[in-house]
């Protein structure tokens, strides 16, 4: 696990503030229908730091993402506050920082054109003869810190091997120096070396002094490599926690379903819980964990608990207050 106690002086590069996105559907002919999929997001990454957005897919992840890079679609409405380095992110500086100082790397090599050399999709367009040697320079000089040499240049994407093709996506998002790097489910389908070949570039990322959003359903994938862990369901973040907390028992996690997650785990027993995380549409009032929880209060089943501050950590649960103990 990875804990390199980032510095409370670093600076913040992103602060999310009491998102929720929405989007306006159409049933039953022309009625309308408001589903919100995330709910009172709050949020930060700081230069160097690593936090993992984890969840079970539906939970939301991938919309946080969208919400940041300002691609929702046109019948999505997102709500709240979002700062990037202080200033507040706004469409137009979204669209401005996006490809920039922002980038993405996606969770599919799909993302790739198949009729373009990899070499000229890194480099992207440019009409100035000076400007693509810079680009050029930089995209040998990516490549090879990645172990591509010159002859992956001119190979098309279904020439590349998986683990290749998964570098060439980390140098699409690397080629502009960005400051804050979003990576997608960057592991699934890869064989465990490759996992493990992405984890490390995911760490010299942030080594390197970007914050990184790690998305992903993967528990062992977000403790080898993250600093904090934001913990995803039905739309809520119920808990953050820091990395070195997924330890021993547990005993120093506070949300049950967060317990849960790392009890399931081999090494742990795989101590499987009954249940399944409920459709947005299918939210009721109160805790959204009401039905699966294994201590549930009477506040539980009326009222949602705020995201609350607890020793440094963050936890939504009436009973978060209390660690936990077998």
């Amino acid at each position: 696990m990875k804990n390199t106690n980032i510095s409370k002086n670093s600076e913040k590069l992103l602060s999310v503030s009491d998102i929720s996105i929405s989007f306006l559907q159409y049933t039953q002919g022309l009625r309308q229908n408001i589903l919100k999929v995330i709910s009172d997001l709050t949020l930060d990454i700081r230069e160097g730091e690593i936090v993992a957005i984890l969840g079970s897919s539906g939970s939301g992840k991938s919309l946080l993402a969208h919400g940041i890079l300002g691609i929702l679609p046109n019948n999505a409405l997102l709500e709240g506050e979002m700062k990037y380095r202080g200033k507040v992110l706004d469409q137009k500086l979204k669209e401005k920082l996006r490809g920039d100082e922002i980038a993405l790397i996606p969770q599919s090599v799909e993302f790739l054109d198949p009729l373009m050399k990899v070499s000229e999709q890194v480099i992207g367009e440019t009409k100035d003869e000076n400007e693509f040697k810079i680009k050029k320079a930089k995209q040998r000089e990516v490549f090879e810190k990645y172990g591509l040499g010159k002859e992956v240049d001119d190979l098309y994407p279904f020439q590349l091997s998986g683990g290749m093709a998964r570098r060439v996506l980390i140098s699409t998002a690397l080629i502009s120096n960005p400051k804050l790097i979003i990576a997608d489910e960057p592991t699934p389908g890869l064989d465990d070396k490759s996992i493990k070949e992405t984890l490390n570039h995911i760490k010299q990322m942030a080594d390197d002094g970007a914050g990184v959003i790690l998305i992903t359903h993967d528990i062992n994938a977000a403790l080898e490599v993250a600093d904090k862990v934001a913990i995803f369901y039905s739309g809520y973040v119920i808990e953050i926690a820091d990395v070195a907390d997924f330890s021993g028992e547990g005993e120093n996690l506070r949300h049950p379903y967060t317990r849960a997650l790392y009890n399931a785990l081999p090494q742990n027993g795989f101590a499987l819980s009954d249940g399944h995380q409920p459709l947005h549409e299918d939210l009721t009032e109160g805790c959204v964990y009401y039905d699966r929880c294994d201590h549930p209060t009477d506040s539980c089943m009326s009222i949602n608990p705020d995201l609350g501050e607890i020793e440094g950590n963050k936890v939504r649960c009436h009973r978060g207050h209390r660690k936990y103990s077998r």
